[in-house]
């Protein structure tokens, strides 16, 4: 009923950028909190950036603050991550994340719930 599809992963080198998008898709009224988490190999997935609704209320993980930056269009039901200073330890699969999603279900009621995308892998180089 809702979906999230990312893009704009790949491989970079130490020091470049990437810009992360994703879009929701589906009968949405409003999404609370959009956001970006990692899984590295052999790591459990760990919270990259979130923001709120009203675009002031953002979270960063402190291994990436000054360097990542959040945003989205409410508009578009869409979360950007722009990823500055790539470094290898940034390598991971990249999630996003929609909590607090209300939405028609198919019967035609408002309902709530929370998703994920796929993910889109990140690899920087050394």
């Amino acid at each position: 009923q809702v979906q999230l599809v990312e893009s704009g992963g790949g491989l970079v080198q130490a020091g470049g950028s990437l810009r992360l998008s994703c879009a929701a898709s589906g009968r949405i009224f409003s999404i609370n909190v959009m956001g970006w988490y990692r899984q590295a190999p052999g790591k459990q997935r760990e919270l990259v950036a979130t923001m709120m609704i009203n675009g002031m209320s953002t979270n960063y993980a402190d291994s990436v603050k000054g360097r990542f930056t959040i945003s989205r269009d409410n508009a578009k039901n869409t979360v950007y991550l722009q990823m500055n200073n790539l470094k290898p330890e940034d390598t991971a699969v990249y999630y996003c994340n929609a909590a607090g999603v209300i939405h028609l279900s198919r019967s035609g009621a408002y309902t709530g719930g929370d998703y994920w995308g796929q993910g889109t892998q990140v690899t920087v180089s050394s």
